[in-house]
């Protein structure tokens, strides 16, 4: 090619034109970068990112979100925290981060009650929640907790044996109780023997396992509370009812005479035939939907609806079909015998009822449980109480469970199913002859096969 003026020039022309194309692409992605974000988690189990859990409850917020950090001149810490609420940012925009130096504001730290520095105060329409250790379960429960709408009391019957909400035996409830407490419900209980009313501002009534008999002026309270539309849940058990016959009558509901087992048990490493484990649910139904973990129900009874009852009533804990209702005595080896009364699987362990509820036509009064306007009753009535008790709590998805009752029971429907789990394990433990292993394949095999490579070559390279 000969080279030319008129060559040189094209030539100095297109490399100019090169360099300030390649500069607008630059500063065309440098503005659009101004313009548009675009994140992506690509760390195993999504460790840089909120579990979907956080951001279903992010999403059902329409207030804004603020996050108070008390911290003092500890720029390492303010950063983590700041990444840290960068999360939820994304997802809640006008999620609202502020520091406050406890060194320089001390008078606002006191009113605060602030006891450690990194301590984080979450407010939410006038509410908040304090959260000592900065992780994502202790920080989305307490944004659950500030957004739940106060005043949710779920009461608990006592006086006649029933399981204590704080208790700490292991028939008790107190670790439920407690799980209750952190995501903004008000626990208390109630006598009725001392107390002839239940409270107007209760959003659950919870009858746990009696152990006595009711009186009966008691158990006409419960009924009443009922048919005014009160909601509740029945922990209820293999054997008597203890006087509460009035109100099964009132649900429509009666309990199968007799304990289920299930050998299918065994599979799970169960050796225990009357506990049952219950891994399938209705996916279509509000408490369990997308619910997929196993739960464990401990000396179960069968449940059994009244369609004539007035109330529509849906199965939403069954037993697996090789299970049967045992109506003779647990002892030796237990088969199932149908002369002796015994109930074929699967049998029904849970079951929800609902009725509308009308304005209460009483000129204006308001009594417990009485609707102000159209709304839904809720009530939940299983066969088993252990499954939330201390021994059986953490137990698969029993927590998990019992929190999606009484949030549907509370109508709090948009807190269903939103129970952060903890990230997955990032710890590597390493056995002494993994370890011993991994040194000698660092410090001697690796450095004998590079110098092996090494002879190779130059011998190769020698004879060529």
């Amino acid at each position: 090619m000969r080279v030319t003026r008129k060559s040189r020039l094209l030539i100095h022309l297109q490399s100019w034109s090169f360099v300030i194309l390649f500069l607008a692409v630059i500063g065309l992605v440098a503005w659009l970068s101004t313009q548009y974000v675009y994140r992506d988690d690509w760390t195993y189990g999504h460790r840089n990112s909120l579990t979907q859990a956080s951001v279903k409850l992010l999403r059902t917020l329409k207030a804004p979100l603020n996050i108070t950090a008390y911290v003092g001149d500890n720029q390492p810490l303010r950063d983590a925290i700041r990444r840290f609420v960068d999360k939820y940012q994304q997802v809640k925009p006008d999620t609202r981060l502020h520091f406050v130096n406890p060194n320089t504001n001390p008078e606002i730290t006191r009113q605060q009650g602030i006891s450690s520095e990194g301590e984080l105060v979450i407010s939410y329409q006038g509410r908040s929640q304090h959260v000592m250790q900065v992780n994502e379960l202790n920080v989305t429960n307490a944004i659950e907790s500030v957004a739940r709408a106060a005043g949710r009391y779920v009461v608990f019957l006592s006086g006649d044996g029933e399981r204590d909400p704080l208790g700490q035996h292991n028939f008790d409830l107190g670790d439920f109780g407690k799980q209750l407490q952190d995501k903004g419900f008000k626990i208390e209980t109630l006598n009725l023997a001392a107390n002839q009313t239940i409270p107007e501002n209760t959003a659950v009534l919870v009858i746990a396992g009696p152990q006595a008999n009711l009186l009966p002026g008691a158990v006409n309270i419960i009924v009443k509370y009922v048919k005014q539309g009160g909601n509740l849940l029945w922990l209820g058990e293999p054997g008597p009812l203890y006087g509460l016959q009035p109100l099964a009558q009132a649900l429509g509901v009666s309990f199968d005479h007799g304990t289920i087992v299930d050998p299918d048990s065994q599979l799970f490493g169960i050796t225990n035939p009357t506990v049952i484990v219950v891994p399938k649910y209705q996916p279509d139904y509000a408490i369990t939907r997308d619910f997929s973990i196993s739960t464990l129900f401990a000396g179960a009874t069968g449940i059994e609806t009244d369609a004539s009852s007035g109330w529509q009533s849906q199965d939403f804990l069954k037993t697996l079909p090789h299970s049967w209702l045992a109506t003779g005595k647990l002892q030796g080896s237990i088969r199932y015998n149908p002369k002796q009364g015994d109930k074929p699987g699967p049998l029904t362990i849970g079951v929800s009822l609902t009725r509308e509820i009308k304005p209460a036509a009483n000129g204006g009064k308001k009594t417990a449980g009485a609707a102000a306007k159209h709304r839904e009753q809720r009530v939940v009535v299983t066969g088993d109480g252990d499954f939330l008790s201390n021994a059986y709590l953490n137990n698969g998805g029993n927590l998990a469970l019992g929190l999606n009752i009484l949030n549907w029971l509370s109508n709090q429907d948009n807190f269903i199913s939103i129970n952060p789990v903890s990230a997955p394990d990032r710890t590597l433990i390493l056995t002494h002859p993994d370890q011993v292993v991994i040194s000698l394949g660092f410090l001697f095999v690796l450095p004998l096969l590079l110098i092996a490579c090494g002879l190779l070559i130059w011998i190769r390279r020698r004879r060529s």
